[in-house]
């Protein structure tokens, strides 16, 4: 189902995006913004911002945002076709939607979600429709699952048999080469196709905005050399260490009462969810990463660890806690009597019963001085210093100073120590962890900048803190939403000329909206970045214009909004090229230091002289009108 990009384009730049949200959340003016309560997590004072100057709305307290289409799509939890159709119909435009549009038109993206959507339902139908399917109805229904949580999570079977799926692609002319991508048909050595999933349960995985991404798979009965559960590879769609299973249903909920409660399992969250309690996620099956950390932190900032109390489930908290303190989280950690999983527990002893179990979770130094005490480790002196030690390790990912001397205390008191002693652990834990941060965030942003879809607040090791901080103000002035501004800053910086890849890719976005002659106001580009996060950062550094804008009004009252523009255009990239010069002129003074001939010491040293002219080039190139300073 599709929509020509003119026609929606068309459709949005006719909306109003203050019109519309003000029909959901009372808003009120203030400057150049509108302010209210956020419609999308509980909170007291006002931080859901709207620009109608951008068409684009941001929480700065659980950062939801976009433009007007993404509002509706999260507030009404419609797709983005329907979202479109519904602001045609306020607008008065007539639409007609393409069931059959050809998968050329598509991206590449897109036809793998649609493949997974067709997949989905079919696995479904097996489910739900077919009398082959009553195997795994049965099993469903013995783990106390009814027909409606069937649906509303998509679960589904695979008919066994080694091509049953593939006649069905084969049917519906499904790419073959792209299923067998997707990890739903696998290729013998004959060359034959066969089924990956078949006979096994399904169980689908979402994106956090509703969208098939990937499968896992249950066998029902673990048979030796099969593996319980069998997932999708990842794709251009799906990255494990960045999904978690259930977020799509429980994000809503997970704001309204900002909290969330972390489990292991698929059927652990599937069987709280119906039990009525839907502020659940689950790993499935794969250690806590930091994307998935970062992921969580859009919603709330306070989570209660689930898991099993077996020695994996213990050793999983443990990582846990230490990536979700990296963040910034508030963390509990809740523990069910023995024998018992959160789908048995919620079963047999009911939603209240659960929720008193989550009111009783403890803080991890609790929790960590529970399990070291029955590990036995408080029964000897050297094995006690050792756990205590172990105690003070997490808090040193903590960032708040005043947080971290207040678990300091308890530990302190807990132990009967004095809180200098304790002080002393923690500068080295501080120091040793500040090492290990450093190389981590050095590796993450290396791999993140490879795929040009994160940006991480660190600046990598080729980017200064003062080059970053540059690139970010070149970013927020590509989003005035002024031609001019965009062709004069693409006329000087080239989008690879970015030590921050993904500021790259957002410039080349920008360049290429700007030539083709598109719509470049804020709420136009960001639905052109396909990326959430970059999406959100986006966001923020939009409505952190305004506030750069403002200071230089107060420094220049009087003055024409364009011409402060102009000179702050101006000066941001003659710093910005200035200092790409100054590192080069830097790098060969290091290489002339090193050169082995004087031919090279000399043909550095020439480089060096034109880059100095360069440099003023283009400081002459770039000089502001001074006349009203």
């Amino acid at each position: 189902m599709r929509i020509p990009e003119n026609k929606i384009e068309e459709i949005r730049a006719e909306a109003n995006i203050v019109d519309v949200i003000s029909e959901f959340v009372q808003l009120r003016k203030r400057g150049k913004n509108f302010l209210g309560l956020c419609p999308f997590h509980n909170e007291k004072t006002p931080s859901f911002t709207v620009s109608e100057d951008k068409q684009i709305f941001h929480c700065f307290g659980c950062h939801a945002g976009g433009n007007v289409y993404k509002f509706l799509m999260d507030y009404e939890k419609i797709s983005f076709v329907e979202a479109v159709q519904e602001i045609a119909s306020r607008v008065g435009i007539s639409i007609e939607v393409d069931d059959e549009s050809s998968s050329e038109w598509q991206s590449e993206q897109e036809i793998l979600y649609d493949i997974n959507t067709v997949v989905a339902k079919y696995f479904s139908d097996n489910l739900l429709m077919k009398k082959e399917g009553e195997i795994a109805q049965n099993y469903f229904h013995n783990r106390k699952i009814k027909i409606q949580t069937m649906r509303t999570f998509g679960l589904g079977y695979a008919l066994p048999g080694r091509d049953v799926l593939v006649d069905f692609l084969k049917s519906r002319k499904i790419d073959f080469n792209k299923s067998l991508a997707l990890g739903l048909i696998g290729s013998g050595n004959d060359g034959r196709l066969y089924d990956k999933f078949s006979g096994r349960i399904i169980f689908p995985i979402f994106s956090p905005n509703g969208r098939v991404v990937a499968f896992a798979g249950r066998v029902f009965n673990e048979k030796e050399g099969t593996a319980k559960y069998l997932n999708s590879p990842e794709s251009s769609i799906y990255t494990k260490g960045r999904i978690f299973y259930g977020l799509s249903h429980a994000k809503d909920e997970i704001r309204k009462l900002d909290r969330v409660i972390l489990v292991e399992g698929y059927m652990d969250l599937i069987s709280l969810y119906q039990g009525g309690i839907k502020n659940v996620v689950a790993v499935s099956g794969t250690a806590l990463t930091e994307d998935q950390a970062t992921l969580l932190s859009r919603y709330t900032k306070n989570v209660v660890l689930l898991f099993d109390a077996d020695t994996a489930g213990i050793k999983a908290s443990m990582r846990s806690i230490e990536i979700l303190l990296k963040r910034d989280m508030e963390i509990k950690i809740a523990s069910l009597p023995k024998g018992e999983d959160p789908d048995s527990f919620i079963h047999n002893f009911g939603k209240d019963k659960f929720e008193e179990i989550i009111k009783r979770s403890v803080n991890f130094i609790e929790y960590q001085s529970s399990y070291y005490e029955s590990q036995g480790m408080f029964e000897d002196v050297s094995k006690t210093a050792e756990a205590i030690r172990e105690l003070v390790k997490p808090i040193a990912l903590i960032k708040d100073e005043l947080k971290r001397n207040l678990l300091l205390k308890s530990i302190a008191k807990k132990f009967n120590l004095r809180e200098k002693l304790l002080e002393v652990e923690l500068e080295k834990a501080i120091n040793q962890a500040g090492k290990q941060l450093t190389a981590e965030e050095r590796t993450k942003f290396r791999e993140q900048a490879k795929e040009g879809s994160v940006v991480t607040e660190q600046p990598s090791k080729k980017a200064s803190p003062a080059a970053y901080n540059l690139e970010r103000e070149i970013i927020k002035l590509l989003f005035e939403g002024d031609k001019e501004i965009i062709e004069f800053i693409a006329a000087h910086i080239q989008p690879e000329e970015f030590l921050i890849n993904a500021h790259s890719k957002i410039a080349e976005t920008v360049y290429e909206s700007c030539s083709k002659g598109d719509d470049i106001i804020a709420g136009a580009l960001v639905e052109k970045i396909n990326d959430e996060e970059l999406q959100s950062y986006i966001l923020e550094l939009t409505f952190e214009k305004y506030q750069t804008s403002k200071k230089w009004e107060e420094i220049y009252p009087g003055i024409p909004h364009e011409k402060i523009l102009n000179k702050i255009v101006r000066d941001t990239i003659k710093k910005f090229k200035t200092s790409l010069i100054e590192g080069q002129i830097a790098a060969n003074h290091r290489k002339i230091s090193s050169a082995e001939t004087e031919s090279e010491k000399v043909e550095l040293m020439r480089e060096n002289l034109d880059l100095e002219r360069s440099k003023q080039k283009l400081k002459d190139e770039l000089k502001t009108e001074e006349e009203f300073l």
